[in-house]
């Protein structure tokens, strides 16, 4: 029999520390939002909802139509249901307030990228939004910034959903993951990919070898293992970068292998943001049986200073994050 995303949830409570209907609520709330934004990738080459907003985010990035869209409508959801008081979003510069009382009172506070990849909007490559939970520490009324400056270790729920050939919501509580297909014909996430599991070791490696001058040796000497001849070690490995976090992990989640976007001459701490891509995707792979880290330490355990901080990130199946960690403190020494 097909079991639901709320029927799951709602299930599992139990299994959740803060177990209560409030955050069944929160996450089927997500779950509204991100069929509506579906609804409108779907239909983007038919309707106005192509192309750019006229505006930058606080990244310096051009906000693209659906970037604006996708937001907007995150931020609406979870306005109803009224357990979140606060949101972090990659397209805002400062958190987001809820003003009316009721919202306020909210448990919960969210940071997310609510439209990861969004350049590939035109050419028709998965897309996806990411999310994270927190637990508030203020004590009540408006939601605050030191609520969302918390490490990732202290993540109460976290989660994708990716846009492609099909529409999927992965997420963890903390429990496992597990993953749910949209079935478009009675509009429900179905559970489709239950307790899913990161194989330990894989042959795929997902990087932007364009920027190869430009990276730390330690990830410069990873590369050269992965392209060389072992078969005892299944390598060399096979390239695959679509260029949007979401599609290149979940891609390496089902079949095992790594993503890297590391540091760079020009940019030191890469430029994925800790709070909306790393420490949520961090989450979900160390639950799958996998790992995340900076190259030097674990992903979850770094204490944010600001919103928009960044991160070098590799993530993907553990012996290979492992790796590649050890080539980067045998290149820094």
């Amino acid at each position: 029999m097909m079991k639901t995303l709320v029927e799951f949830i709602s299930e599992k409570q139990a299994d959740f520390p803060y177990a209560s209907g409030e955050f069944t609520r929160l996450l089927n709330d997500i779950g509204i939002a991100a069929k509506i934004v579906n609804r409108e990738i779907n239909k983007a080459g038919l309707a106005d909802i192509n192309g750019y907003f006229g505006q930058q985010n606080i990244q310096g990035e051009d906000q693209k139509k659906l970037d604006v869209f996708a937001n907007d409508h995150f931020i609406a959801a979870m306005r109803h249901g009224g357990m979140v008081c606060a949101i972090a979003s990659e397209e805002n510069e400062g958190i987001f307030v809820y003003e009316n009382a009721f919202s306020q009172k909210g448990k919960y506070v969210v940071a997310m990228d609510p439209l990861d990849g969004s350049s590939n909007i035109e050419v028709n490559v998965p897309i996806g939004t990411i999310f994270s939970i927190y637990r508030r520490i203020s004590d009540s009324g408006p939601g605050t910034i030191g609520d969302l400056l918390q490490p990732g270790n202290r993540q109460v729920a976290a989660g994708y959903i990716i846009y492609g050939t099909s529409t999927m919501m992965v997420y963890t509580t903390g429990n496992g993951v597990n993953g749910f297909t949209l079935d478009p014909s009675v509009g429900l996430f179905i559970l489709s990919h239950p307790e899913m599991k990161i194989p330990d070791g894989g042959k795929i490696y997902s990087i932007n070898e364009a920027n190869y001058i430009y990276f730390h040796e330690g990830v410069k000497q990873y590369i050269k293992y992965c392209q060389q001849d072992d078969p005892s070690t299944l390598r060399p490995y096979t390239t695959r970068y679509i260029g949007s976090l979401v599609a290149d992990f979940h891609r390496n989640l089902i079949l095992g292998g790594i993503y890297i976007y590391p540091g760079t001459q020009k940019n030191p701490n890469g430029k994925l943001r800790l709070l909306y891509e790393c420490n949520p995707i961090a989450f979900l792979a160390e639950q799958a049986g996998g790992k995340a880290s900076t190259g030097f330490e674990r992903i979850l355990d770094i204490m944010p200073s600001e919103l928009h901080q960044r991160a070098p990130f590799f993530v993907g199946s553990k012996s290979m994050v492992e790796k590649a960690e050890e080539l980067m403190r045998v290149y820094s020494e």
